[in-house]
């Protein structure tokens, strides 16, 4: 009778002591240590020790742990933190990635079309004009859609160009129409003399007016959008101090050192450690929920004028105009060249005709539906985004409840044993709220997170229409630049960013930068003039560029 009691006494001693922290043997840990990869195993004791060389794994009971271990666990701790954090972020920042390439593939295809119907108002009006006139407007409109994507290149200077090189075409073919055409010296003489002779009226500056106009605020949009993409980056791999990371070390792993392997922090005791960790990435919270409401705000302006949609279509009707101009003005253009140029030098071989076959004119299908309209683009995408517009508030919270934390009424882990709750008082979200935290201390805001937030006030305030910035210095608040940008923004500071993020943009990567602007499609606004011709006038006045800016977002902020 005496032996049997002997044997449950011991059989019950097996499953009572583990319960109390006693612990038998080490296998269970280095399993779970090897099976986590949290370094190599040969290192780790067979048999439980003290912990007398522990600095955040203390425990009164013998431990599995040695000091290197903890080491590791603390490693382990910190990236485990990183990977949930990218694991969050991930859909948000997918749903950002993928409209920016959708934005540029609508706005591509928006200056595909726009160049069409130019093709083709030239055919049915002028049709002598429509073939030799496609490599203008081809370039042309390639230097519309690298404007709108952020391109810094001279619009007004693009579209001066353009009218330049049609020019000679509209003089030999509208204006003196021969049987040969023009010599190329001559035409180039006449082309060299289009800027003087003013045969378009106002109609190069307000065709770069337009579309200026038109194209700021869709470049504020795509700019914040990149700033988004970098501002999640920037917190997925936020860096944690000393403190966050015992915490987590202690929140995590130290139950592990007692052969507790299975369990899960208390929820209000990971509530309290998380919170601590990330009371930066809270005070995102009021600014990117800004910058969700901005982005709407800005969508909800984006009409009329400033329907980019509208302008570019409409591109078409006002070169027709430009060319209408041109040939209303036919002898005193003709005077004025004859008294520049000499009189028609014309090439040798004679042309059976200038008329040319409606069929002869390739042009390039638009490829475009009716829903694939910037407007409905914005609209389903802030209708997605807005789900999101609480993300950083509520980040803490999401990682204890969906992953860390224990659920209630469970057996849990309070930082010293596992049992049925978390005592200590929890805190709340934010800087302020973790001077009573137990767990973490926290004495300052990481100066990442708020250079990340000065950005997200300067793209605010773009994006609302109250910060006039310069068009020459969009890389000043560039994705991932992380640097040249101080906080404060005015109108001498220059603060608009280009929104340039190498890994997602298709067009504008290297041809922007300083050595690569001898291109002439790439002259930097900030030495240009904005030249506004008057229509009508032979003359033309000379408007600062960062004039016409503030004009613009006098506009845009109605």
């Amino acid at each position: 009778m005496e032996m049997r009691a002997v044997l449950v006494y011991a059989f019950l001693a097996g499953f009572i002591g583990p319960c109390r922290g006693t612990l038998m043997t080490c296998d269970e840990v280095r399993e779970v240590f090897q099976l986590k990869q949290i370094g190599p195993v040969k290192s780790l004791p067979e048999t439980p020790r003290t912990g007398s060389d522990l600095q955040v794994c203390l425990s009164k009971n013998v431990t599995c742990c040695t000091k290197k271990m903890e080491e590791r666990y603390q490693v382990a701790a910190r990236r485990d933190i990183q990977n949930l954090l990218q694991t969050s972020s991930s859909s948000l920042k997918f749903l950002i990635s993928r409209n920016v390439a959708t934005f540029q593939e609508t706005v591509d295809s928006l200056v595909r079309q726009a160049e069409n119907h130019t093709h083709t108002v030239l055919l049915h009006t002028y049709r002598d004009l429509a073939s030799p006139v496609a490599a203008p407007v081809g370039e042309f409109f390639t230097d519309v859609g690298l404007f709108v994507l952020g391109s810094e290149l001279s619009l007004e200077e693009a579209s001066q160009r353009f009218f330049d090189a049609l020019f000679p075409l509209v003089y030999e073919r509208l204006v003196e129409p021969g049987l040969s055409r023009l010599s190329p010296a001559y035409a180039e003489c006449v082309r060299a003399a289009c800027r003087d002779l003013v045969p378009y009226g106002g109609a190069p500056g307000r065709l770069a007016t337009h579309i200026s106009r038109a194209s700021l605020p869709g470049r504020v949009f795509l700019q914040a959008l990149h700033l988004g993409i970098e501002v999640i980056n920037t917190t997925d791999h936020i860096q944690l101090s000393r403190e966050c990371r015992r915490g987590l070390l202690r929140m995590s792993y130290c139950p592990h050192c007692q052969g507790l392997t299975a369990s899960k922090p208390c929820m209000g005791y990971c509530l309290n450690v998380v919170r601590g960790c990330l009371a930066s990435l809270a005070e995102v919270d009021a600014h990117w929920r800004e910058f969700v409401r901005s982005l709407e705000t800005l969508s909800t302006r984006m009409h009329g004028a400033q329907d980019l949609e509208q302008v570019l279509l409409g591109v078409h009707g006002l070169v027709r105009d430009a060319v209408a101009h041109a040939q209303r003005n036919g002898p005193r253009l003709s005077a004025q060249v004859h008294k520049v140029c000499g009189n028609p030098s014309r090439e040798q071989e004679q042309v059976s005709s200038v008329q040319h076959n409606r069929d002869s004119i390739p042009l390039k299908a638009a490829g475009r539906h009716t829903e694939d309209t910037l407007s409905n683009w914005r609209r389903d995408f802030l209708s997605s985004l807005r789900l999101y517009r609480t993300f950083y508030g509520g980040l803490a919270d999401l990682l204890c409840v969906s992953d860390l934390g224990s659920a209630d009424g469970m057996a849990c882990w309070n930082g010293a044993e596992v049992d049925k709750g978390y005592t200590l008082r929890v805190v709340g979200n934010g800087i302020k709220a973790q001077a009573e935290n137990p767990e973490v201390k926290v004495k300052e805001a990481d100066p990442v997170i708020n250079q990340v937030i000065d950005k997200l006030k300067h793209i605010n305030q773009l994006l609302q229409g109250r910060s006039i910035p310069k068009l020459g210095t969009l890389d000043q608040i560039e994705t991932g630049s992380g640097d040249g940008y101080s906080g404060d923004c005015d109108d001498e500071d220059g603060c608009w960013g280009s929104g340039n993020g190498a890994a997602e943009r298709r067009r504008i990567v290297t041809i922007l930068t300083p050595e690569n602007t001898n291109n002439h499609r790439y002259h930097h606004p900030q030495t240009k003039d904005f030249d506004q011709t008057s229509s009508g006038t032979g003359g033309t006045r000379s408007v600062p560029l960062a004039l016409v800016s503030i004009c613009v977002f006098g506009l845009l902020s109605g």
